[in-house]
């Protein structure tokens, strides 16, 4: 068994699969890393449970009988803003970049290694809990948990942005890359550091999620999607944010 976490006891995972025998072989392997699993093995209930029981992160199959994920991920976005995981055994960019765009944060191919999984979500819902958990470290030298350019707050602790004071809709995934890219402001990162910091595992030069997000990103903060002002693409390099944009 992996090392147990002390903050994992709480997190609640969701998993829409209709593998009933992978589904419950993934579910014994979470749950033994101290993850707390549920499943749901048809695409038609699994809205109504995602709104009901708001699992702290939810890994999604994209074909599912009654509703594919790519569908549930969509519907659920207006009331569910924790991590989506989708799992996909095609490996069509096109699958990978509609879910992106549907409102997922990340996808791992299938077969799935639990083990990966296990990574994946620990390495995101350690990203939220450490956001929510950054309240305090403001005056003490560390990172600030707040950042404002002109009329666009970001802050972390509240994993929340706004812009001319009204609320920008973000999933998680948007959230951590728009938060990476104001922390940097000034400097450009390239796709592997970006890659690298959100996923944790190495960019192998094909992967179009970080573009993705970026498109989906810049004008929910009021950015122009064709001249860009605040997030520059910085060409063979990659994004650069700009402070006073």
């Amino acid at each position: 068994m992996d090392g147990v976490e002390q903050t994992n006891e709480s997190w609640r995972i969701l998993i829409v699969e209709d593998d009933e025998r992978l589904a419950e072989l993934t579910r014994e392997y979470l749950e033994s890393n101290g993850l707390t699993v549920s499943l749901e093995t048809h695409g038609g209930p699994a809205v109504e449970r995602i709104r009901n029981e708001q699992p702290d992160l939810v890994v999604l199959d994209l074909m599912l009988p009654g509703e594919d994920g790519l569908s549930i991920c969509r519907r659920v976005r207006p009331f569910y803003s924790g991590p989506i995981i989708m799992l996909t055994a095609r490996t069509d960019d096109l699958d990978q970049v509609l879910g992106l765009e549907m409102g997922a944060d990340d996808y791992i191919g299938k077969p799935v290694k639990p083990r990966v999984l296990l990574a994946r979500i620990r390495a995101m819902l350690r990203r939220v809990t450490e956001g929510s958990q950054g309240a305090g470290d403001e005056g003490s030298g560390e990172e600030p948990v707040r950042l404002q350019f002109n009329d666009l707050v970001v802050d972390r602790s509240m994993r929340e942005a706004w812009l001319n004071d009204e609320s920008i809709d973000l999933t998680s995934a948007e959230f951590d890359l728009l938060w990476l890219l104001a922390s940097n402001a000034g400097r450009v990162l390239s796709r592997e550091e970006i890659f690298t910091a959100l996923r944790g595992i190495e960019y192998d030069g094909q992967d179009r999620s970080i573009d993705v997000r970026v498109s989906r990103i810049r004008p929910k903060i009021g950015d122009d999607p064709i001249h860009p002002r605040r997030i520059k693409t910085v060409r063979s390099k990659g994004y650069l944010f700009v402070k006073e944009a």
